[in-house]
C-alpha cells in the first residue's frame, strides 16, 4: 500500500527493499490483530487442555489426555508469540532466571509423550502433566515478576 501511495505522488524510489525489509514488512501485524490471534491461541491452549483432561476418564484415554493436554500448554505458550514477537520470546525464554524453568516445561513436554506411548504409564504421564502446568507457572511467574519490576510496582 505504501509503495502504491508513493508510485501515486511521485515519489517513487529506484532502489528495491532487502529480502529482510520485505519479510519484516510482509509479517507486520497491527496491535488489535496480535491481541485477537493472543486470545484466540490462549483460549484454544485452554481448551485443548481441559479438553484433555476430560478424556483422561475414557477407557484408554491417556494416550489421548497426553496430547490434548501438550497441545494445550503448547498453544497457550505460542500465544505469547503473538504479542512481543517469537525471537524476543525465545530470547525471554532462555535468559538466565527462566533457563531451569523453560529446560523442565520443554522436557516435561516430551516426556510426557513419551510415558504415555512408549512407555505406557499412566500414573507417569499425569505426573509430568502435573510438572508441565509447574514449570509454565513458574516461568510465568518469573516473567511477571519481572515485568512488575520494570515497571516498578513493586
Amino acid at each position: 500500500m505504501d509503495k502504491l501511495r508513493r508510485v501515486l505522488s511521485g515519489q517513487e524510489e529506484n532502489e528495491e527493499l532487502g529480502l529482510t525489509a520485505q519479510v519484516l514488512d510482509a509479517s507486520t501485524l497491527s496491535y488489535s490483530t496480535r491481541l485477537k490471534w493472543f486470545v484466540i491461541c490462549f483460549a484454544a491452549g485452554i481448551l485443548c487442555s481441559i479438553l484433555g483432561t476430560a478424556l483422561l476418564f475414557l477407557p484408554g484415554g491417556i494416550k489421548l489426555f497426553a496430547v490434548f493436554y501438550t497441545l494445550g500448554n503448547i498453544a497457550a505458550l505460542s500465544s505469547t508469540c503473538f504479542l512481543m514477537g517469537p525471537l524476543k520470546q525465545l530470547k525471554r525464554m532462555f535468559e538466565p532466571t527462566r533457563l531451569i524453568a523453560t529446560i523442565v516445561m520443554l522436557l516435561c513436554l516430551v516426556l510426557t509423550l513419551c510415558a504415555a506411548f512408549w512407555w505406557n504409564k499412566r500414573g507417569l504421564a499425569i505426573i509430568f502433566c502435573i510438572l508441565q502446568f509447574l514449570a509454565m507457572t513458574w516461568k510465568d511467574g518469573k516473567l511477571a515478576h519481572s515485568s512488575l519490576l520494570k515497571c516498578k510496582i513493586f
